[in-house]
């Protein structure tokens, strides 16, 4: 990512995360992956700054409260610099899903006001760059079907059943 000012890791039983922060918040959230296993914080050279290591702590308490299937108390302020209004949307809609709860991609249409834009409100879950943060497992298909899930089905059913959703 080419705006991120510092790249830390979130320890969790899950694994580690890897979170990205520009200036302006919590920019990107990567899984774990065998990349982020001894995953070292990185910045631009410069110290990481106290605005940034406090988003890091909120980011750090909201993922592991929402890993336990609880509500977070507070995020950090999330940057979705360069993406478009409508992904925007769907990702403000998905933020009011509460834990336990889900929505299909057309109620999250008709809940932005686009019934149509079905298909699109998939493609803007699978872009979503906060993963888990920004709930898109909560988003699922028609019939109560999981749908995709950019860190794979098996992460979706796992924060799900975190949830006490089962399939």
């Amino acid at each position: 990512m080419k705006t991120a000012l510092a790249e830390l890791p979130i320890s969790t039983r899950d694994g580690i995360f890897l979170a990205h922060y520009s200036e302006k918040g919590l920019a990107e959230l990567d899984f774990p992956s065998a990349k982020t296993l001894a995953a070292p914080e990185r910045n631009e050279g410069a110290p990481i700054s106290a605005k940034i290591k406090n988003w890091h702590r909120l980011t750090t308490g909201a993922l592991k409260k929402i890993l336990a299937g609880s509500e977070p108390t507070g995020f950090p302020p999330l940057d979705w610099t360069g993406k478009t209004e409508f992904q925007k949307s769907v990702w403000r809609a998905m933020l009011k899903i509460s834990p336990g709860k889900t929505k299909s991609y057309g109620e999250i249409a008709h809940a932005i006001g686009n019934p149509k834009a079905v298909r699109a409100v998939g493609g803007a879950c699978g872009a979503n760059p906060i993963p888990v943060l920004v709930p898109c497992h909560r988003v699922l298909a028609a019939n109560n079907k999981l749908g995709g899930f950019s860190g794979g089905l098996d992460w979706k059913r796992k924060l799900l059943a975190g949830e006490g959703i089962k399939f």
